[in-house]
């Protein structure tokens, strides 16, 4: 029980501050789980995320899961992902009531200070994690090489290309150490086999009733729940994907105005923790079926559920394929390509969204410096960025 404890307000506390979107989320979670909690190392944190990356859904979230999975079980998955994505809900849901006719408070200066803050989280993740995944020429070349693939061919499918390319690269032409303690770096993951199957083997029967469940004769929960289980199981590349996925599942059958749902993606950007909370305003704000707190839980229960058991169903096999001399040399290379988009995530989005001008750029140089050098923890650093944020960008 104590575990557990743990793992909630572990996660419940990243949950509060964890501003920037998906992709920051990783840097946050190095900062608390690899530096600081020392959960996990650098390596088996990475290998982590290179499983996530492959999967569909939301990563962050699921590196989430993962996370508590291995601290304390299929219990501790589900207390991590609660701990996470209740703030954020809890926000959405208030959200639902008051944004929609007032969405001026989105416009405040905080919400800058907190977006610079993310710049200097990532920027702190990727060079920690150059230093102890690509320190070597030929990992530091794959690394750029992954972050300029995902640059200049701006799709979802070109974070899955630069994982495979690193993979590939891996396999063909990089040596892990021989001295390397297996055991240092793996993933240590206390789960067995036949559940994974148990979990894989859910998800195939939800996606094969997801026709009959969407079909235009059943009754109309079953059809929203179809919506979002679809959209869960099936979408690449974050959480921004997830915008007109879930648009063309929902604002066409005239579930939610476009208006409503652009208000609620507005939102979803100025809280912290996981963008597929917006599926709380979704399911608070439904005009048909069901609707307010229980029309929440079924949106939340249903776009989350497909990454639960996609992540409970392929963990306990990486940790087995991870003992394998090849899969060692692949996930050499798979983590320089982790990096790697790292790298051109903190350039595209977080960059380019939040260091507008001068003030920006020295804020930003300000938090990574007190990150860095002061090893101030983020959460502190965060608050001096909200706080100077809403003094000099109001």
């Amino acid at each position: 029980m104590s575990s557990l404890l743990e793992v909630f307000f572990q996660f419940f506390a990243l949950g509060c501050t964890s501003f920037g979107g998906p992709v920051a989320h990783l840097g946050y979670f190095h900062e608390r789980f690899v530096q600081r909690e020392q959960w996990l190392s650098a390596g088996a944190f990475t290998d982590l995320v290179a499983l996530c990356q492959l999967l569909p859904g939301p990563s962050s979230s699921q590196l989430g899961m993962g996370i508590g999975l291995i601290r304390a079980g299929w219990l501790g998955g589900l207390v991590a992902w609660v701990g996470f994505t209740l703030p954020s809900a809890v926000l959405m849901v208030l959200a639902a009531r008051l944004l929609s006719s007032q969405p001026a408070w989105l416009a405040g200066g905080w919400v800058d200070g907190l977006l610079v803050a993310a710049v200097a989280v990532v920027a702190q993740a990727v060079l920690s994690l150059q230093q102890k995944l690509a320190s070597d020429r030929e990992r530091a070349s794959l690394m750029a090489l992954s972050a300029v693939l995902v640059l200049l061919v701006p799709h979802a499918w070109a974070q899955l290309l630069a994982l495979l390319f690193g993979g590939f690269v891996g396999l063909l032409a990089l040596t892990p150490p021989e001295h390397e303690p297996l055991q240092s770096h793996r993933l240590v993951v206390p789960l067995r086999r036949s559940a994974g199957l148990s979990c894989l083997g859910l998800l195939l029967l939800l996606l094969l009733a997801l026709p009959w469940l969407s079909d235009s004769d059943r009754p109309l929960l079953m059809q929203q729940l179809s919506a979002f289980l679809r959209t869960g199981a099936l979408v690449f590349g974050g959480g921004h994907v997830v915008l007109p996925l879930l648009e063309l599942s929902l604002v066409p059958q005239g579930w939610i105005g476009l208006d409503q749902f652009l208000v609620g993606y507005g939102a979803a950007q100025a809280v912290p923790g996981p963008m597929f909370s917006f599926a709380a305003f979704l399911g608070f704000d439904l005009q048909d079926g069901l609707h307010g707190i229980t029309g929440a839980l079924m949106a939340l229960t249903a776009l989350f559920l497909p990454s639960f058991l996609l992540v409970g169903g392929v963990l306990p096999f990486w940790s087995v394929l991870g003992r394998l001399r090849m899969m060692r040399r692949a996930l050499f290379g798979i983590n320089a390509a982790v990096v790697g988009i790292l790298l051109a995530a903190l350039f595209q989005p977080i960059w380019q969204s939040a260091i507008l001008g001068r003030a920006e750029f020295s804020l930003a140089i300000t938090a990574f410096l007190l990150l860095v050098c002061w090893k101030q923890p983020a959460w502190r650093v965060l608050l001096l960025c909200a706080v100077v944020g809403g003094l000099i960008f109001s």
